[in-house]
Protein backbone atom coordinates (compact mmCIF):
# COMPACT_ATOMS: atom_id res chain seq x y z
CA UNK A 1 0.00 0.00 0.00
CA UNK A 2 1.43 3.40 -0.97
CA UNK A 3 0.63 7.10 -0.73
CA UNK A 4 0.14 8.60 -4.20
CA UNK A 5 0.47 12.27 -5.01
CA UNK A 6 -1.94 13.60 -7.63
CA UNK A 7 -1.47 17.36 -8.02
CA UNK A 8 -2.44 18.78 -4.63
CA UNK A 9 -4.27 15.60 -3.64
CA UNK A 10 -3.01 12.49 -1.87
CA UNK A 11 -4.62 9.07 -1.65
CA UNK A 12 -3.77 5.55 -0.54
CA UNK A 13 -3.62 2.93 -3.27
CA UNK A 14 -2.21 -0.52 -3.78
CA UNK A 15 -1.25 -2.47 -6.87
CA UNK A 16 -4.07 -4.83 -7.85
CA UNK A 17 -3.49 -6.78 -11.05
CA UNK A 18 -2.53 -6.91 -14.71
CA UNK A 19 -5.24 -7.49 -17.28
CA UNK A 20 -5.46 -7.43 -21.09
CA UNK A 21 -5.81 -4.17 -22.94
CA UNK A 22 -9.38 -3.43 -23.94
CA UNK A 23 -8.45 -2.77 -27.54
CA UNK A 24 -5.28 -4.65 -28.48
CA UNK A 25 -4.52 -8.24 -27.52
CA UNK A 26 -0.82 -7.34 -27.39
CA UNK A 27 -1.16 -4.57 -24.78
CA UNK A 28 -2.06 -4.71 -21.10
CA UNK A 29 -3.41 -2.60 -18.25
CA UNK A 30 -1.74 -2.26 -14.83
CA UNK A 31 -4.29 -1.43 -12.13
CA UNK A 32 -3.98 0.22 -8.73
CA UNK A 33 -7.04 0.38 -6.46
CA UNK A 34 -7.64 3.18 -3.96
CA UNK A 35 -8.05 1.99 -0.40
CA UNK A 36 -10.67 4.45 0.85
CA UNK A 37 -12.50 5.19 -2.40
CA UNK A 38 -14.15 2.96 -4.97
CA UNK A 39 -11.77 4.09 -7.66
CA UNK A 40 -8.78 2.81 -9.56
CA UNK A 41 -5.80 4.11 -11.50
CA UNK A 42 -4.74 2.45 -14.72
CA UNK A 43 -1.57 2.46 -16.80
CA UNK A 44 -1.90 1.15 -20.35
CA UNK A 45 1.22 -0.42 -21.84
CA UNK A 46 1.75 -1.40 -25.45
CA UNK A 47 3.48 -4.63 -26.45
CA UNK A 48 7.00 -3.17 -26.67
CA UNK A 49 6.76 -1.43 -23.28
CA UNK A 50 5.52 -4.58 -21.58
CA UNK A 51 8.26 -6.70 -23.19
CA UNK A 52 10.94 -4.30 -21.96
CA UNK A 53 9.61 -4.59 -18.41
CA UNK A 54 9.42 -8.37 -18.76
CA UNK A 55 13.04 -8.66 -19.91
CA UNK A 56 14.33 -6.54 -17.02
CA UNK A 57 12.32 -8.40 -14.39
CA UNK A 58 13.14 -11.81 -15.87
CA UNK A 59 16.86 -11.08 -15.45
CA UNK A 60 16.23 -9.82 -11.92
CA UNK A 61 17.87 -6.59 -13.03
CA UNK A 62 17.12 -2.84 -12.83
CA UNK A 63 16.43 -0.35 -15.59
CA UNK A 64 14.30 2.39 -17.12
CA UNK A 65 11.44 1.97 -19.59
CA UNK A 66 10.22 5.10 -21.37
CA UNK A 67 6.60 5.18 -22.46
CA UNK A 68 5.35 6.30 -25.85
CA UNK A 69 3.98 9.64 -24.62
CA UNK A 70 7.64 10.73 -24.21
CA UNK A 71 6.92 12.17 -20.76
CA UNK A 72 6.31 9.09 -18.65
CA UNK A 73 8.83 6.48 -17.57
CA UNK A 74 9.10 3.37 -15.40
CA UNK A 75 12.01 3.09 -12.97
CA UNK A 76 12.59 -0.54 -12.03
CA UNK A 77 14.71 -0.68 -8.88
CA UNK A 78 15.68 -3.57 -6.64
CA UNK A 79 12.99 -2.97 -4.03
CA UNK A 80 10.39 -0.62 -5.57
CA UNK A 81 9.29 0.12 -9.12
CA UNK A 82 8.10 3.66 -9.78
CA UNK A 83 5.78 4.71 -12.59
CA UNK A 84 6.44 8.42 -13.13
CA UNK A 85 3.56 9.62 -15.26
CA UNK A 86 2.57 12.80 -17.02
CA UNK A 87 -0.78 13.13 -15.24
CA UNK A 88 -0.18 11.28 -11.95
CA UNK A 89 2.98 12.25 -10.13
CA UNK A 90 4.02 8.69 -9.19
CA UNK A 91 2.57 5.22 -8.85
CA UNK A 92 4.61 2.60 -7.02
CA UNK A 93 4.65 -1.15 -6.48
CA UNK A 94 7.12 -3.48 -4.81
CA UNK A 95 9.34 -4.92 -7.52
CA UNK A 96 8.88 -8.44 -6.18
CA UNK A 97 5.09 -8.13 -6.52
CA UNK A 98 5.37 -6.62 -10.00
CA UNK A 99 7.78 -9.37 -11.09
CA UNK A 100 5.41 -12.09 -9.92
CA UNK A 101 2.44 -10.53 -11.74
CA UNK A 102 4.35 -9.79 -14.95
CA UNK A 103 5.84 -13.29 -15.24
CA UNK A 104 2.48 -14.93 -14.56
CA UNK A 105 0.71 -12.68 -17.04
CA UNK A 106 3.37 -13.26 -19.71
CA UNK A 107 2.94 -17.03 -19.61
CA UNK A 108 -0.79 -16.98 -20.36
CA UNK A 109 -2.34 -16.00 -23.73
CA UNK A 110 -4.81 -13.14 -23.49
CA UNK A 111 -7.57 -11.72 -25.63
CA UNK A 112 -9.38 -8.37 -25.23
CA UNK A 113 -12.51 -8.56 -23.10
CA UNK A 114 -15.63 -8.23 -25.25
CA UNK A 115 -18.47 -5.93 -24.24
CA UNK A 116 -21.84 -6.40 -25.83
CA UNK A 117 -23.50 -3.07 -26.51
CA UNK A 118 -27.25 -2.75 -26.52
CA UNK A 119 -28.10 0.74 -27.85
CA UNK A 120 -31.18 2.34 -26.35
CA UNK A 121 -33.27 5.36 -27.17
CA UNK A 122 -32.93 8.41 -24.96
CA UNK A 123 -36.03 9.45 -23.01
CA UNK A 124 -35.95 12.81 -21.20
CA UNK A 125 -37.52 13.05 -17.76
CA UNK A 126 -39.91 15.70 -19.08
CA UNK A 127 -43.09 14.29 -20.60
CA UNK A 128 -45.40 16.07 -22.99
CA UNK A 129 -48.54 15.25 -24.88
CA UNK A 130 -48.21 13.93 -28.40
CA UNK A 131 -46.50 16.40 -30.72
CA UNK A 132 -48.51 17.67 -33.67
CA UNK A 133 -47.79 19.65 -36.82
CA UNK A 134 -49.06 22.90 -35.29
CA UNK A 135 -46.30 23.03 -32.70
CA UNK A 136 -42.87 21.91 -33.83
CA UNK A 137 -40.04 20.89 -31.46
CA UNK A 138 -42.44 20.70 -28.52
CA UNK A 139 -40.31 18.25 -26.49
CA UNK A 140 -37.04 20.00 -27.35
CA UNK A 141 -38.44 23.37 -26.27
CA UNK A 142 -39.84 21.86 -23.07
CA UNK A 143 -36.40 20.53 -22.09
CA UNK A 144 -34.60 23.77 -22.93
CA UNK A 145 -37.07 26.06 -21.17
CA UNK A 146 -37.69 23.95 -18.07
CA UNK A 147 -36.84 25.87 -14.92
CA UNK A 148 -34.77 24.78 -11.95
CA UNK A 149 -33.44 26.73 -9.01
CA UNK A 150 -29.95 26.51 -10.58
CA UNK A 151 -31.03 27.46 -14.10
CA UNK A 152 -28.91 30.21 -15.64
CA UNK A 153 -30.67 33.19 -17.16
CA UNK A 154 -30.57 33.35 -20.95
CA UNK A 155 -29.20 36.89 -20.65
CA UNK A 156 -26.00 35.47 -19.15
CA UNK A 157 -24.81 33.96 -22.44
CA UNK A 158 -21.87 36.34 -22.82
CA UNK A 159 -20.81 35.79 -19.22
CA UNK A 160 -20.80 32.05 -19.92
CA UNK A 161 -18.56 32.60 -22.93
CA UNK A 162 -16.20 34.85 -20.98
CA UNK A 163 -15.84 32.52 -17.98
CA UNK A 164 -15.76 29.09 -19.65
CA UNK A 165 -12.64 27.11 -18.77
CA UNK A 166 -11.58 23.62 -19.81
CA UNK A 167 -10.66 21.20 -17.05
CA UNK A 168 -8.82 17.88 -16.88
CA UNK A 169 -9.58 17.14 -13.24
CA UNK A 170 -13.19 16.20 -12.58
CA UNK A 171 -14.81 15.55 -9.21
CA UNK A 172 -15.87 11.97 -9.97
CA UNK A 173 -17.64 11.69 -6.62
CA UNK A 174 -20.23 14.27 -7.69
CA UNK A 175 -22.88 13.05 -10.11
CA UNK A 176 -24.36 15.36 -12.73
CA UNK A 177 -28.06 16.01 -12.24
CA UNK A 178 -30.27 14.41 -14.89
CA UNK A 179 -31.97 17.69 -15.79
CA UNK A 180 -28.58 19.22 -16.58
CA UNK A 181 -27.65 16.28 -18.82
CA UNK A 182 -30.92 16.70 -20.70
CA UNK A 183 -30.26 20.39 -21.33
CA UNK A 184 -26.74 19.63 -22.58
CA UNK A 185 -28.09 17.03 -25.00
CA UNK A 186 -30.89 19.31 -26.13
CA UNK A 187 -28.42 22.14 -26.73
CA UNK A 188 -26.64 19.98 -29.32
CA UNK A 189 -29.92 19.58 -31.16
CA UNK A 190 -30.31 23.34 -31.51
CA UNK A 191 -26.97 23.89 -33.29
CA UNK A 192 -27.17 25.15 -36.89
CA UNK A 193 -26.51 22.52 -39.56
CA UNK A 194 -26.09 22.47 -43.33
CA UNK A 195 -29.54 22.62 -44.89
CA UNK A 196 -30.97 21.73 -41.46
CA UNK A 197 -30.27 18.07 -42.27
CA UNK A 198 -28.43 17.58 -38.96
CA UNK A 199 -25.63 15.48 -40.40
CA UNK A 200 -24.30 14.13 -37.11
CA UNK A 201 -25.00 11.56 -34.42
CA UNK A 202 -24.49 12.01 -30.67
CA UNK A 203 -23.54 8.90 -28.68
CA UNK A 204 -24.15 9.27 -24.93
CA UNK A 205 -21.77 6.90 -23.10
CA UNK A 206 -23.11 5.64 -19.77
CA UNK A 207 -21.27 2.30 -19.61
CA UNK A 208 -18.23 2.60 -17.30
CA UNK A 209 -16.19 -0.03 -19.14
CA UNK A 210 -16.79 1.68 -22.49
CA UNK A 211 -15.48 4.92 -20.98
CA UNK A 212 -12.28 3.15 -19.91
CA UNK A 213 -11.80 1.78 -23.40
CA UNK A 214 -12.25 5.24 -24.88
CA UNK A 215 -9.32 6.37 -22.73
CA UNK A 216 -7.10 4.01 -24.71
CA UNK A 217 -8.59 5.19 -28.01
CA UNK A 218 -7.95 8.83 -27.05
CA UNK A 219 -4.18 8.66 -26.63
CA UNK A 220 -4.51 7.37 -23.03
CA UNK A 221 -5.92 10.68 -21.80
CA UNK A 222 -7.35 9.66 -18.38
CA UNK A 223 -9.89 12.48 -18.16
CA UNK A 224 -11.87 10.84 -20.97
CA UNK A 225 -13.29 8.65 -18.19
CA UNK A 226 -15.47 11.53 -16.99
CA UNK A 227 -18.91 11.62 -15.34
CA UNK A 228 -20.52 12.54 -18.67
CA UNK A 229 -18.98 11.40 -21.96
CA UNK A 230 -20.45 12.35 -25.33
CA UNK A 231 -19.07 11.11 -28.65
CA UNK A 232 -19.99 13.27 -31.65
CA UNK A 233 -19.97 11.44 -34.98
CA UNK A 234 -20.41 12.68 -38.51
CA UNK A 235 -23.24 11.25 -40.62
CA UNK A 236 -23.02 12.54 -44.22
CA UNK A 237 -25.84 10.22 -45.30
CA UNK A 238 -28.30 12.58 -43.61
CA UNK A 239 -27.21 15.57 -45.72
CA UNK A 240 -29.53 15.32 -48.73
CA UNK A 241 -27.88 17.90 -50.93
CA UNK A 242 -26.60 17.67 -54.50
CA UNK A 243 -22.87 17.99 -53.82
CA UNK A 244 -19.87 15.65 -54.15
CA UNK A 245 -19.30 13.20 -51.23
CA UNK A 246 -16.30 15.13 -49.91
CA UNK A 247 -18.42 18.28 -49.59
CA UNK A 248 -21.19 16.41 -47.77
CA UNK A 249 -18.56 14.99 -45.40
CA UNK A 250 -17.27 18.50 -44.78
CA UNK A 251 -20.78 19.73 -44.02
CA UNK A 252 -21.31 16.83 -41.64
CA UNK A 253 -18.04 17.52 -39.81
CA UNK A 254 -19.06 21.15 -39.39
CA UNK A 255 -22.47 20.05 -38.09
CA UNK A 256 -20.94 17.74 -35.48
CA UNK A 257 -18.42 20.37 -34.40
CA UNK A 258 -21.06 23.06 -33.90
CA UNK A 259 -23.25 20.64 -31.96
CA UNK A 260 -20.38 19.78 -29.61
CA UNK A 261 -19.65 23.49 -29.10
CA UNK A 262 -23.29 24.17 -28.19
CA UNK A 263 -23.21 21.33 -25.65
CA UNK A 264 -19.96 22.64 -24.21
CA UNK A 265 -21.39 26.12 -23.69
CA UNK A 266 -24.55 24.65 -22.17
CA UNK A 267 -22.43 22.66 -19.71
CA UNK A 268 -20.56 25.80 -18.68
CA UNK A 269 -23.84 27.67 -18.21
CA UNK A 270 -24.97 24.91 -15.84
CA UNK A 271 -21.92 25.23 -13.59
CA UNK A 272 -20.01 22.31 -15.13
CA UNK A 273 -16.61 22.09 -16.78
CA UNK A 274 -15.57 20.15 -19.85
CA UNK A 275 -12.64 19.12 -21.99
CA UNK A 276 -12.81 18.74 -25.76
CA UNK A 277 -10.97 15.65 -27.04
CA UNK A 278 -9.80 15.82 -30.63
CA UNK A 279 -6.79 13.50 -30.31
CA UNK A 280 -8.41 10.14 -30.91
CA UNK A 281 -8.01 6.99 -32.97
CA UNK A 282 -11.11 7.09 -35.14
CA UNK A 283 -11.08 3.38 -35.98
CA UNK A 284 -10.67 2.36 -32.34
CA UNK A 285 -13.53 4.62 -31.27
CA UNK A 286 -15.76 3.15 -33.99
CA UNK A 287 -14.83 -0.33 -32.79
CA UNK A 288 -15.57 0.50 -29.15
CA UNK A 289 -18.96 2.12 -29.69
CA UNK A 290 -19.80 -0.37 -32.47
CA UNK A 291 -20.62 2.25 -35.07
CA UNK A 292 -19.82 2.78 -38.74
CA UNK A 293 -19.91 6.55 -38.23
CA UNK A 294 -16.63 8.46 -38.00
CA UNK A 295 -16.15 10.27 -34.66
CA UNK A 296 -15.25 13.95 -34.82
CA UNK A 297 -14.69 14.64 -31.11
CA UNK A 298 -15.34 13.43 -27.59
CA UNK A 299 -16.77 15.90 -25.08
CA UNK A 300 -16.04 15.05 -21.43
CA UNK A 301 -18.08 16.89 -18.80
CA UNK A 302 -18.29 17.00 -15.02
CA UNK A 303 -17.96 19.12 -11.93
CA UNK A 304 -14.38 20.45 -11.65
CA UNK A 305 -12.25 19.55 -8.64
CA UNK A 306 -11.36 23.23 -8.50
CA UNK A 307 -12.93 26.18 -10.28
CA UNK A 308 -10.37 28.30 -12.09
CA UNK A 309 -10.54 31.60 -13.98
CA UNK A 310 -10.45 31.54 -17.79
CA UNK A 311 -7.12 31.58 -19.59
CA UNK A 312 -5.88 34.77 -21.23
CA UNK A 313 -6.65 35.28 -24.91
CA UNK A 314 -4.91 37.27 -27.58
CA UNK A 315 -6.11 40.80 -28.16
CA UNK A 316 -9.00 41.30 -30.56
CA UNK A 317 -6.86 43.48 -32.83
CA UNK A 318 -4.49 40.53 -33.23
CA UNK A 319 -7.33 38.11 -33.91
CA UNK A 320 -9.46 40.10 -36.35
CA UNK A 321 -8.66 41.29 -39.85
CA UNK A 322 -11.02 43.83 -41.39
CA UNK A 323 -11.56 44.02 -45.15
CA UNK A 324 -13.41 47.15 -46.25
Amino acid sequence: MILIEYGLFFFMAEFSKIEPSYISKDGCRLIWKEVEEDDQHVIVLNKDEFEQIFEILLKDSTGIVRLEDEYSRILINTDVTQFQLKELKTLEVKTSILRKNVLEYRNVPHEPKPIKIYPKEFYPSIEIEKEDDDEQNKLLNAVLTSKNKDTVSESDLFRVMATRRSTRNFDVSKAIEQWKIEKILAAADTAPTAGNFQGFKLVYIKNKEIKKRLVEAANNQPYVNAPLVLVFCIDPSRVKMNFPPEILTKFSLQDATLAAAYSQLAASALGLSSIWIGMLDEEKVKQIIESDLKPSSILCIGYPQQKRPPKSRRKLKELIQVIE
